[in-house]
């Protein structure tokens, strides 16, 4: 399905989330290259937040730039797929390969914006990611392994924990969405 359809059809889950999802369909509107970082000012990325069998804990990586308990995701450089990049990123980042996705379509959306800051030796200029999350369930007892290039230790940890250790303010707000939402997800009837 095409991203625009994608973000169209999506819930937006609160008042964030509807703000983002105008703002997303917009920045669509105006370029044609949010799926590469060729676009400076904004590009999309994806996130996942990876759960155990019994939804209690969700899988953090260190990450280097950061310096801060941080989900997994990255860039998806020119891919449309995003579920696929996102599954691509967790495994990449933490060794994780029994993965499944706990639902096909978006788990949450966020605009997020990114300081300036030096990656690879390279100046990144201030700019914001059009971010896509997916819900990714993930088998506790495989061994997990670091990404020395992005991240310096990655743990399970319980769901309240992965809020409680980043250290980014405004990423704790959508770690705890993150978590409101499963625990509704968790309640519903199946």
């Amino acid at each position: 399905m095409p991203l625009r359809d994608l973000i169209t059809q999506y819930q937006a889950y609160n008042q964030q989330e509807i703000t983002d999802q105008k703002e997303m369909l917009a920045y669509l509107d105006q370029y044609d290259n949010l799926l590469t970082r060729e676009n400076s000012a904004a590009h999309f990325t994806v996130s996942a937040w990876v759960v155990n069998d019994d939804w209690t804990k969700t899988v953090m990586a260190y990450h280097n730039i950061y310096q801060s308990w941080s989900w997994l995701g990255g860039h998806v450089d020119g891919e449309p797929d995003l579920l696929q990049v996102a599954l691509k990123e967790v495994q990449e980042e933490t060794g994780l390969s029994q993965l499944k996705p706990v639902q096909n379509s978006i788990y949450s959306i966020e605009i997020l914006p990114v300081p300036a800051h030096v990656k690879k030796g390279q100046p990144i200029k201030e700019h914001l990611h059009l971010n896509i999350t997916y819900l990714i369930q993930a088998d506790e007892s495989e061994k997990l392994r670091v990404k020395e290039d992005e991240n310096s230790a990655v743990a399970w940890m319980q769901l309240e924990e992965a809020v409680e250790k980043s250290t980014e303010a405004e990423m704790k707000v959508v770690y705890q969405k993150l978590n409101d939402k499963l625990a509704e997800l968790k309640a519903a009837p199946h």
